[in-house]
């Protein structure tokens, strides 16, 4: 095992000491901080807890190719070399065969079938599953669903995994450790633009090998819960929404005093989300600081309304319904412009919400949600052009990218539900 004690998003932005954004970074120290704790919760614990480190490597691997990301792709190779070398090469031609762009895929809230776009189910290739193993496979092809098309996440999803032998803690790592993923790759990716550096391309090398259909078997399990007779929001909304898990949330009194500990503020104790992901204590504590400083850390940089409003971009661009919701409604709390974050909701991240700064805000956010990121130098002279700083630019990178992690998290384990006294 290799222990790094270089701050991870500035080796894969290419930010050597004393750089300026590095200074920038330094304004939100929480969040930098906790980011880096991020890292070493997922891909350094000093208990795997059940997912070895090859297999934390592999889908880090794994991920970073499907994002076109060549710095990354290379960074997590080198550290799978050091841990199973004989997985690199059906891990290449596995990503070469999934590559795509995204988000796509289709919505379940009826209001939004005409945005639903064309679904693009994967499987591991048949002639690298014996290389990979069963366990791998079915983390693969969950981690394809999770950064190309989140919003098909679905209870079928998590039970390909346990019929591959995954448990409930393991499965919230696994979603945690795809989800942080997005949010750090996108980091990366908005800092090397704002430095004037481009994001290599991966390039493959590897054979042309169709993908396969998913490998998932599925079998019933008493881990994994539909919500059944649910009733689910129609479209993206500002009302309230509730959460149903697909797997159990601990109880109250199951929770240890690490995992209450991890919840950071305790009135998260009584919600099912934040029970779930105290599964993994060590990942959700260092997520929820990197959450609080990025948003809450009004030290300068971007006004908290904006910054809530790249969160509700992102959600809408990735789909997740729940997600807007909450940020959509702050977004109006704080700025008092309702009816612009509506016209978001109500016809997508395109929409003109009424100035310069917002719309380049938007616009943004939207092209760090996509899948490879879509950030160019034109998105950072329309935030300057608007006034922005490095310090609003790099909230705003920070804020997008970090509802990838966000989304991913919501959808995978989960789905919004219309709570009953509406």
């Amino acid at each position: 095992m290799t222990v790094l004690t270089a701050d991870v998003i500035d080796l894969l932005a290419g930010l050597p000491a004393g750089a300026p954004l590095r200074g920038v970074r330094e304004l939100r120290p929480r969040a930098r901080e906790n980011a880096q704790r991020s890292f070493a919760a997922l891909l350094e614990p000093a208990d795997p807890r059940g997912v070895p480190l090859a297999e934390r490597y592999a889908v880090a691997f794994f991920v970073a190719a499907l994002h076109d990301d060549d710095d990354a792709a290379r960074f997590y190779a080198d550290l799978l070399d050091d841990e199973a070398p004989p997985l690199r090469d059906p891990l290449v031609r596995a990503a070469a065969a999934g590559r795509t762009t995204g988000p796509v895929g289709v919505y379940r809230e009826p209001e939004l079938s005409g945005e639903s776009g064309p679904t693009v189910a994967f499987g591991v290739p048949d002639a690298l599953v014996t290389a990979l193993g069963d366990r791998l496979t079915a983390a693969l092809e969950h981690a394809h669903l999770l950064v190309i098309r989140p919003r098909e996440s679905s209870s079928d999803a998590l039970r390909a995994l346990v019929a591959a032998g995954w448990d409930a803690d393991q499965i919230v790592t696994l979603s945690q450790l795809v989800s942080f993923l997005t949010f750090q790759l996108r980091v990366a990716a908005g800092l090397r633009v704002l430095a004037g550096r481009s994001t290599t391309a991966w390039a493959s090398t590897a054979d042309a090998v169709p993908p396969g259909s998913p490998h998932g078997i599925l079998a019933p399990t008493a881990l994994v819960s539909d919500a059944g007779d649910l009733a689910r929001p129609a479209a993206f909304t500002q009302q309230g929404l509730g959460w149903v898990p697909w797997l159990r949330p601990l109880d109250r009194d199951e929770l240890s005093a690490e995992q209450r500990d991890s919840l950071i503020e305790p009135a998260r104790a009584g919600m099912p989300y934040f029970r779930l992901l105290a599964r993994d204590p060590e990942a959700l504590r260092a997520r929820t600081l990197t959450d609080l400083d990025i948003f809450t850390n009004t030290d300068g940089g971007l006004p908290r309304s904006a910054r809530e409003l790249a969160a509700a971009v992102a959600s809408r661009r990735n789909g997740c319904v729940f997600c807007a919701s909450v940020h959509a409604a702050v977004a109006t709390r704080e700025s008092g412009r309702g009816d612009d974050v509506q016209r978001l909701l109500d016809e997508g991240v395109d929409a003109d919400l009424g100035d310069p700064t917002w719309n380049a805000v938007s616009a943004a956010s939207a092209a760090l949600a996509a899948t490879p990121p879509a950030f160019s130098g034109t998105h950072v002279e329309e935030l300057r052009a608007a006034g922005l700083d490095e310090v609003a630019i790099v909230d705003v990178v920070n804020g997008a990218a970090f509802f990838s992690w966000a989304n991913r998290l919501m959808l995978s384990l989960g789905e919004p539900e219309v709570p009953a006294r509406r």
